[in-house]
C-alpha cells in the first residue's frame, strides 16, 4: 500500500480552520470541497491516460487525454458527499457510484446499508472518499466491495486519518494496488474511536444533526 500524507501549507492552513468548532457549516463544506481539490492532485497523479494528437494555432501537439473506461469516484454516505464536488472538479468526466456505510457507535464495526455501484468495475481506476479515516473499518470495507467487483486499482482519499486506521487498512490491504491520500495524520483514537485532535464528527459539522 502506498500513502501520501499531504505537506502544503495550504493545505495545513486549511485544516486549521477545519477543526476549529467555531468554523460554521458553510465555510466548513466550502474548506473541505476545497481540501479535497488539492489532495486530488496527488490523488490523480498516476490516472490512466491515452496519447492523443491535437492541431493547435501553429502545429500539431502530441498530448494524453483520459483513457476509458472512465475513472469512478465513490463518495462513502453521507458525509463522503461533501467530498464529491471537489473531486468532480478535477475529474468532471468520471462515473460516480454512492456506497452507504454506517459505523455502529457501540461494537465501532461498519455495516453497509446502501449500494449504488457498477457490478463490474473490471479496468476501472476507483477512488474512494471519505473525510475521515479513524478505525479504518468503513474504508475496509469500502474497499473490499469494489476488489469484489472486479477493481484492482483504488486510490482513497480521506481529509484526516488515525495512526490505528492506517495501519489496519495496510494490513487489510497487503499486496493489493491501493493508495491512501491524508491531508494529515493525526494523533490517536480516542477511546470512542474519534480521531484525536480531528476535527468532530465530519457528516454532522457538514450538515448538521438529523432532529
Amino acid at each position: 500500500m502506498r500513502v501520501h500524507i499531504a505537506d502544503h501549507p495550504l493545505i495545513t492552513h486549511k485544516l486549521t480552520v477545519l477543526r476549529d468548532k467555531a468554523t460554521p457549516s458553510p465555510v466548513f463544506r466550502q474548506l473541505v470541497e476545497e481540501l479535497v481539490t488539492l489532495l486530488a492532485y496527488e490523488a490523480t497523479r498516476d490516472v490512466r491516460v491515452d496519447k492523443v494528437v491535437v492541431d493547435t494555432p501553429v502545429a500539431p501537439y502530441n498530448g494524453v487525454k483520459l483513457a476509458r473506461p472512465r475513472p469512478i469516484i465513490i463518495p462513502v454516505l453521507r458525509a463522503g458527499l461533501g467530498m464529491l464536488e471537489g473531486m468532480t472538479k478535477l475529474l468532471p468526466t468520471a462515473e460516480v457510484g454512492f456506497l452507504g456505510i454506517k459505523r455502529n457507535e457501540e461494537t465501532l464495526e461498519p455495516y453497509t446499508y446502501a449500494n449504488r455501484l457498477p457490478d463490474d468495475l473490471t479496468g476501472r481506476q476507483v477512488f474512494i472518499i471519505d473525510p475521515m479515516l479513524a478505525t479504518g473499518g468503513t474504508l475496509i470495507d469500502s474497499i473490499d466491495y469494489v476488489f469484489e467487483r472486479g477493481a484492482t486499482d483504488v486510490t482513497c482519499v480521506c481529509l484526516l486519518g488515525a495512526p490505528e486506521g492506517l495501519a489496519a487498512v495496510e494490513a487489510h490491504v497487503a499486496g493489493k494496488d491501493v493508495k491512501v491520500v491524508l491531508g494529515a495524520l493525526d494523533e490517536k483514537l480516542n477511546e470512542k474511536g474519534y480521531i484525536v485532535p480531528g476535527l468532530g464528527d465530519a457528516g454532522d459539522r457538514l450538515y448538521g444533526v438529523a432532529q
